[in-house]
């Protein structure tokens, strides 16, 4: 399937700003079941400094603010053909050690809360995938999905502690159980063409456990099932801070104000 994605984000400042930065993680990667026709990043209010590939092996932009703007807005889109593979990415690739994907992160630190669901879970699965699943849908169980109750900085045991939560603290929850189930897993920002609409207001996030003998495979905690060819994969990392699609700092003390359109279509 050939997706077209048109993504806007606009930051407005409530004075100007003087100096600011920010990192970009909005290009999608070549990989396995997904392969970028076009893509294009244009700046409104700043320019585009450099990019690099960051230690996870994800696109990055580096953006500078124009000084004495109180305005910038980022501009994303293009095509990309995703091909159906049952959410499976295959053997491990990039500059990090598989071994790396085991530890844990200030937002996946195991508590309480995360080994009483693992022991809810059980151990009578046939497979790991199975077991996956089964605590994939398990976390909803605990924590329906509900906007507006957890921020950027929510832990997964707080997350859990709370009873609700959005599709990144849903990942945030996987990865922290299945890390201390012994698998390696990893946080995944993209895009999903939803079957109900075409007008989004933010991008998506599900996570990664990688299999012996399978290598990573996704799970969309939220949704209760694995990627399929509605999704495109931008950035991966430990947790949220690693893959945040929008990153970065200024001086001053302005608010600003977000606000996101997100179009994805066939």
């Amino acid at each position: 399937m050939r997706l077209h994605i048109n993504h806007n984000t606009s930051y407005q400042y409530d004075a100007p700003v003087d100096y600011g930065l920010q990192q970009l993680r909005l290009t999608p990667k070549n990989r396995n079941g997904q392969k970028v026709v076009s893509w294009n990043i244009n700046i409104e209010g700043g320019k585009k400094e450099l990019s690099y590939s960051d230690h996870h092996a994800n696109i990055v932009d580096l953006v500078s603010l124009s000084p004495g703007q109180d305005q910038i807005v980022i501009h994303c889109s293009g095509e990309v053909d995703i091909t159906e593979t049952s959410g499976i990415i295959g053997q491990h690739r990039g500059f990090m050690p598989l071994w790396a994907f085991r530890q844990t992160t200030p937002l996946t630190q195991p508590g309480p809360k995360v080994q009483a669901l693992l022991e809810e879970l059980g151990t009578d699965f046939d497979s790991d995938i199975t077991r996956g699943h089964a605590l994939s849908a398990l976390i909803v169980e605990h924590m329906p999905y509900e906007i507006g109750r957890t921020h950027a900085g929510t832990t997964a045991e707080q997350a859990l502690d709370g009873g609700f939560g959005v599709c990144q603290d849903h990942a945030h929850v996987f990865l922290t159980a299945m890390r201390q189930l012994g698998h390696p897993a990893r946080y995944v920002s993209g895009y999903l063409m939803m079957n109900d609409r075409e007008h989004q207001d933010a991008t998506h996030a599900w996570a990664e456990a990688h299999m012996a003998g399978i290598g990573w495979v996704g799970f969309d905690v939220s949704n209760g099932y694995s990627p399929d060819d509605r999704y495109v994969r931008i950035a991966t990392g430990l947790d949220y801070k690693d893959a945040s699609p929008i990153s970065g700092m200024r001086y001053g003390s302005s608010n600003e104000n977000m606000v996101v359109q997100l179009q994805v279509q066939q």
